[in-house]
């Protein structure tokens, strides 16, 4: 008797165990179940929300505002019930097949992935994106629609040129871009329109790649501390990116991040104030309220920048530069996306265009 005792004590807490272990995998499925179905019912909210926001896009109270917000409260109806639905599936499925309900939430996430890299998609993104930015976001859509009327009117052979010259000036661009946090696209964009990456003495004043003149005493402190070094020398073109990245990134700081403004006032310099001093003066607040102030300035210079990013990311993902008006290429290139203003190219892009 004694040792039966014994042995039940011992065999005791393995059944404890065993059920602990149950009950772990048991809320790890639940968990996996909820993000599951949480992603997918993300992808179908900005699907649903973009294309209403394109379908009843205007001013109009009764024509396009008011179907608008009975699309959203129609939004919320459908998902509520479609929770109901599936808590009913769920409560006369599991008890059947424990894992069904997860796996079934898996196979509809996966679904809403693939889903989520279709054009479509991020067709929509760009409509809900609109919808919700307002008036910065329009800005920011009519700024890059003049980047991709740049890149058409450009003569794309002299740019093919030019961009197979900076193989030789790429990796060092692409590692003063790294040092310093800004967008290496956007860099050699600057570099192409600086140089055409051809280094040189300027009459103007310019120096090399970048066609260094009037630098901030901050960004040269910068690019020396990186570098690790006492001196800078402008014609060494390593140096030369160094101070130009340094710049840009100081610039940005003091614009907030604004990609256009950071440019701007990289091509104005510091003279006079710089670009704050004249935005402070005229009491203008972005790129778009600015330009009208800067008749005697390159005002088209962030466009142009911008313009050999987007022809350098082209390329260096295709190894051409196609005609923006032939055929279904305005689609693909906007897809493609400019540097600095547009995240790089998803993988399915990358591997379709290889």
């Amino acid at each position: 008797m004694a040792v039966a005792e014994e042995a039940g004590k011992k065999r005791r807490p393995r059944r404890r165990r065993r059920r602990h272990d149950t009950g772990w995998r048991r809320w790890l499925w639940l968990g996996l179940e909820t993000a599951a179905l949480l992603g997918a019912a993300l992808v179908a909210v900005i699907l649903v929300l973009g294309y209403a926001s394109d379908w009843f896009a205007g001013a109009g109270l009764w024509s396009h505002l008011l179907p608008f917000a009975v699309s959203v409260l129609a939004l919320g109806v459908a998902l509520a019930v479609l929770l109901r639905l599936w808590l009913l599936g769920r409560s006369w499925l599991a008890p059947r097949l424990s894992l069904a309900p997860a796996l079934l939430a898996l196979a509809a996430a996966a679904a809403a992935g693939w889903l989520a890299t279709r054009p479509t998609f991020h067709h929509e993104v760009a409509n809900l994106r609109t919808l919700v930015g307002g008036t910065e976001e329009a800005e920011r859509q009519a700024i890059a629609h003049q980047v991709y009327a740049a890149y058409r009117r450009s003569d794309l052979d002299d740019t093919l040129r030019i961009l197979e010259r900076s193989r030789v000036y790429e990796p060092t661009v692409r590692e003063a871009a790294a040092a310093f946090g800004v967008a290496p696209g956007v860099l050699m964009g600057m570099a192409a329109a600086e140089s055409s990456f051809y280094p040189r003495e300027s009459s103007d004043g310019g120096h090399g790649l970048f066609q260094l003149t009037a630098v901030p005493k901050a960004a040269e402190a910068e690019a020396r501390r990186k570098l690790g070094v006492r001196e800078l020398d402008v014609l060494n073109q390593r140096h030369n990116a160094f101070v130009a990245a340094a710049t840009l990134h100081r610039y940005l700081g003091e614009m907030g991040g604004d990609l256009f403004l950071g440019l701007l006032a990289y091509n104005i310099g510091p003279r006079n104030g710089g670009l704050r001093s004249i935005m402070k003066q005229y009491g203008a607040r972005d790129f778009v309220t600015i330009q009208p102030y800067l008749q005697h300035l390159p005002r088209d210079y962030p466009i142009r920048v911008l313009a050999d990013a987007l022809a350098y990311r082209v390329w260096h993902l295709e190894g051409r530069l196609p005609r923006y008006q032939d055929g279904s290429n305005a689609a693909h290139i906007q897809e493609i996306g400019i540097p600095g203003l547009q995240p790089e190219p998803s993988a399915r892009l990358t591997a379709d265009a290889g």
